[in-house]
């Protein structure tokens, strides 16, 4: 394959501007799957992506146009799932910015904007749904124009649901966007951009290759790890993995390795040959750090060696997972899980016990938090459970995001309001025209984690859109708030949280707590506590049994003497009863209702 006729891009937009869509009308219009074979949101491979609508994982596609090969990769448009975006736009050398015709520019546009300018790639921009009624191509196109500096009479208009338009994208990518360059005389090394873990074949890596062939029975051997393996299979993906003899310099492609540990090649890592070793390592990723944090427990002791198992193999195919072992007192033995946000935790969860047959109960979400000892001591916290007891910490430091909201000039008000109420604080407002404005905020990350975004698209009738980067970590007047249930505290229930804000949270829980706790035999106390102080209570009321139903009229006495006997029996099983708490009550923060 001569370099000069490959073009490698991707496809960036925000969440549902019709990225999916496009390529599949490209993939159509190329011939790549037969017009039989077609189906909506051809590249999104998941049950979870067909079910929700949305791209998760990053997809390599190969195809053939006016003698040229392009390899397409679909990207996710999800701000939780913003690291495979990074992670093509380096495999690439060019972008198409997909901006939804009637929406114009929203909050990931701009972020994935920013990712490609960063990354110093060739940007095609396209309106998509010019189809709509809603379409309102003339002010988007100059929004774009604006934010790309370029005119707005060589901005391309589609239509990805009907096909209009996409004929000329395909013949922009091959005139616009530069062929790759790389040696192919020089030693192997090529970027492993995503990998994954086959039942039957064990692990996969998709790769693009910047110098040399890569061929197959080659011993490799990868920079970073030393690890030492045979490309059992080099291929291409047409869109299905398409065995080949061999992949060259400009290529994208995959192989099947003979590595049976899912640590031994990383995503970021250089291939290379063996023998004829690279000396220099390609650049690779930045580690993606997450910030959110989740209990996940085993309903069954049993199925504890499959919990790691599964991270193991998800791990492989999700860069920004980490995982380490936990106990609860309740719950057992698991693992603490961490996220770059709540899809992200929701659609690990679902993959867990979908595709890997695991009953789990999954914890409230948490940040981690940066701590110091009155002994000088820095510690990492990611559970409330392991912070000390409060005499022996100097301060607490929470992280903070730096938050950027599109929104109409209409509702920046209510976004303002809301901002406020989440403990944060404007920095600027600037309109990017006559009916767009960008808010930026600051704010604490354990504020925004929940139901920020839910909120923001109520009060913005759906049309706001949000985006947010990690900023850094800010000393506050942090508490430890523990929930008790029938006067023992349940570790697993245990936040931090603001002491202003602890009062609300506490009554909060507690009455969420109510609904969800099924009744006993006897009453039980349900309570928000900072150290020996109750700040709220309620009480799940007992389950009344009818003692006095077999007695037909007679003496008074004869029912009191029943009824007595009943309390005291109640109050003997509250001193040695045992409190059945249900595996939602464990989430009982995930949707906080204001």
């Amino acid at each position: 394959m001569n370099q000069s006729s490959i073009r490698n891009f991707c496809i960036i937009a925000h969440i549902d501007h019709g990225k999916s869509t496009l390529a599949d009308r490209m993939l159509e219009l190329t011939g790549t799957v037969e017009k039989r074979a077609m189906q909506a949101q051809l590249l999104d491979s998941m049950d979870l992506e067909r079910e929700k609508g949305i791209t998760i994982k990053l997809q390599p596609v190969k195809m053939a146009w006016k003698e040229h090969s392009l390899n397409l990769i679909d990207t996710p448009g999800h701000v939780d799932f913003s690291y495979e975006v990074s992670r093509s736009l380096a495999a690439c050398e060019g972008a198409v910015l997909v901006v939804d015709s009637s929406q114009g520019i929203q909050a990931q546009t701009l972020a994935n904007v920013y990712l490609a300018i960063e990354a110093g790639l060739e940007i095609i921009p396209v309106l998509n749904k010019i189809d709509l009624p809603a379409a309102d191509p003339e002010r988007v196109s100059h929004e774009v124009a604006n934010l790309l500096g370029c005119d707005p009479a060589t901005i391309l208009r589609v239509s990805g649901k009907t096909g209009e338009g996409v004929i000329e994208v395909l013949d922009a990518i091959v005139e616009q966007i530069p062929a790759p360059k790389g040696d192919r005389d020089a030693p192997l090394r090529g970027l492993i951009f995503d990998s994954m873990y086959d039942d039957y074949r064990g692990v996969i890596l998709y790769i693009r290759i910047f110098d040399g062939v890569l061929r197959k029975n080659d011993v490799v051997r990868m920079m970073a790890t030393g690890a030492e393996g045979i490309a059992l299979e080099p291929g291409t993906f047409a869109p299905k993995q398409t065995p080949a003899p061999d992949l060259v310099a400009g290529q994208i492609g995959y192989f099947v390795t003979n590595l049976r540990s899912t640590g031994e090649a990383r995503v970021g890592d250089t291939v290379t040959l063996a023998k004829n070793r690279a000396t220099e390592a390609l650049p690779g990723y930045k580690q993606v750090l997450p910030f959110v944090f989740a209990g996940f427990f085993p309903t069954s002791n049993e199925q504890y060696p499959e919990l790691k198992d599964a991270l193991d193999k998800l791990s492989l195919n999700d860069a920004a997972l980490v995982f380490e072992p936990e106990t609860s007192q309740v719950l057992g033995f698991g693992y603490r899980v961490g996220f770059l946000g709540l899809l992200h935790m929701d659609i690990v969860h679902e993959r867990l016990e979908r595709e890997y047959n695991l009953e789990l109960v999954v914890t409230n979400p948490s940040t981690d938090y940066q701590l110091r000892t009155s002994t000088g001591e820095e510690m990492h916290i990611r559970n409330a459970a392991e912070l000390p007891d409060p005499s022996r910490i100097e301060y607490i430091r929470e992280p903070w995001i730096k938050g950027e909201v599109v929104v109409p000039k209409d509702f920046v008000g209510g976004v303002i309001q809301l901002i406020n109420r989440v403990r944060g604080i404007q920095k600027d407002l600037t309109f990017m025209d006559e009916t767009l404005a960008l808010i930026a905020f600051e704010a604490p990350l354990a504020n925004v984690l929940t139901d920020f975004y839910d909120e923001l698209k109520s009060i913005t009738s759906g049309y706001g859109s949000f985006n947010y980067d990690l900023a850094d970590y800010r000393r506050e007047n942090l508490v430890r708030l523990d929930i008790l249930v029938g006067g023992d505290m349940v570790d697993s229930l245990s936040l931090i949280t603001h002491r202003d804000e602890a009062y609300r949270r506490g009554k909060e829980i507690v009455s969420k707590l109510k609904e969800i706790m099924p009744r006993q035999s006897f009453d039980v106390s349900l309570q928000a506590a900072i150290g020996g102080k109750i700040m709220a209570r309620e009480d799940v009321k007992a389950l009344r049994k009818d003692v006095t139903a077999k007695l037909y009229g007679g003496d008074v006495s004869r029912k009191n003497k029943l009824l007595d006997k009943q309390k005291k029996g109640k109050a003997r099983m509250k001193r040695f009863g045992k409190v059945d708490i249900p595996a939602e009550a464990f989430m009982v923060l995930v949707r906080r209702d204001n």
